[in-house]
């Protein structure tokens, strides 16, 4: 066991943080006309800069690799503005910031895609019994099932390269500190690593895990020419069935593989989806029961890879903190007390009492309501009740 501290500070590689508390990336759906960030996002991420990294939400390398509307870009000169609004205001609060980047592969629907074409699949199979955020039939913003995609050429996958090594240029340029890549619940890059999904017959298939993890490796050697290793982190949620991802029996051996690959390129830190499942109240965790991940993949995961490795999956304060003694993470992402706690850190840190925003206030166009509009903790008001 260690003595870790979630407020202590954490060297990530060439950056410091100065705790061990990570926002996760959760889309929020503020964006403005053209999928561009705009000053209400960067109000938003700047009341929340007390957080020792901000994982920014997932943004769209190009018009074809988006999946929700209002979700923003990152492939636009006036995104990459948009976007220095947020970086600049998470800065001048003292916050360090990176941007997640996505492609959603076959999780999409018609009318997101330019001209109305089919999402852009590993292979064309459908996503049945998954959800993307669209507008249904009679014009109304709601979730609507992803259409059937059609399968990536083999042709076509430098140029797609191409466009995520645009997307992480972009992301220098708006001031970011780093960017996260994508690899999880079921979107692009994890449909690669899927073997079970992944029936592809050329050399990015799946019979093999050195030509199911091609793809993300090129990406990532992409990313790691134009920023630099220290830059750059990746979101993984290994055995996770999320977005009709079929069950891989060769999971452990694909990831395994990856984080070989991955400490020797040098990366900042992998981000594992670790799925708490506490038994009782969340609100009084105090130690695991069952997870999302098998201590001994957990322990392997640490043995290889030497970077900082992040968990997210419904922590608590207590749990986050019993989760670092393991010595198995190095940090603790948290996505919903986020939420309606932009001082979360400090209320962590104070035993204050925590706002639990409602989730119809997630997904919604009504500006700063449910979004930046929840007050700093006042110790005064809570002395009063």
């Amino acid at each position: 066991m260690k003595n870790i501290s979630l407020f202590e500070p954490h060297d990530m590689g060439s950056i410091q943080l100065e705790n061990r508390v990570v926002m996760a990336p959760m889309t929020r759906t503020r964006t403005s006309l053209g999928d561009i960030p705009n000053a209400m996002m960067a109000k938003y991420y700047g009341q929340r800069a007390s957080a020792g990294l901000i994982i920014a939400e997932a943004a769209d390398i190009a018009p074809h690799g988006k999946g929700y509307l209002w979700t923003p870009g990152i492939y636009s000169d006036a995104q990459v503005e948009g976007w220095q609004l947020v970086t600049n205001e998470v800065h001048q609060n003292g916050g360090r910031i990176f941007l997640q980047v996505w492609h959603v592969g076959r999780m999409s629907h018609t009318s997101m895609m330019p001209d109305g074409q089919a999402p852009w699949g590993v292979t064309d199979v459908q996503a049945v019994g998954s959800d993307v955020f669209a507008h249904d039939a009679n014009g109304r913003l709601t979730f609507v099932p992803a259409s059937a995609p059609r399968m990536l050429g083999t042709e076509e996958l430098p140029g797609l390269i191409a466009d995520f090594r645009q997307a992480f240029r972009n992301a220098a340029k708006a001031g970011f500190d780093g960017i996260e890549l994508h690899s999880a619940n079921g979107y692009l890059l994890e449909q690669f690593l899927n073997s079970t999904h992944n029936t592809r017959s050329d050399q990015y298939g799946g019979q093999t895990v050195e030509n199911r993890s091609r793809f993300l490796l090129e990406v990532v050697d992409a990313a790691i020419e134009e920023l630099g290793a220290d830059k750059i982190g990746i979101r993984f949620s290994p055995f996770g069935r999320y977005n009709s991802t079929p069950e891989d029996p060769s999971a452990e051996e694909t990831f395994l593989y990856l984080y070989n690959e991955l400490n020797r390129r040098g990366i900042a830190y992998i981000h594992l989806l670790y799925q708490l499942l506490p038994v009782g109240n969340m609100q009084e965790v105090t130690k695991f029961e069952e997870t999302h991940l098998p201590d001994e993949f957990v322990k392997k995961t640490r043995d290889i890879f030497k970077g900082t490795i992040i968990w997210c999956g419904s922590f608590t304060k207590d749990a986050a903190q019993l989760a670092l003694t393991t010595g198995w993470v190095d940090m603790i992402a948290f996505g919903r007390p986020f939420i309606g706690n932009p001082d979360l850190v400090a209320r962590f840190k104070n035993n204050w009492s925590l706002t639990v925003a409602d989730r119809s206030a997630y997904y919604t166009r009504n500006g700063e309501i449910g979004f930046t509009d929840f007050p700093n903790f006042n110790p005064a008001q809570e002395i009063e009740l």
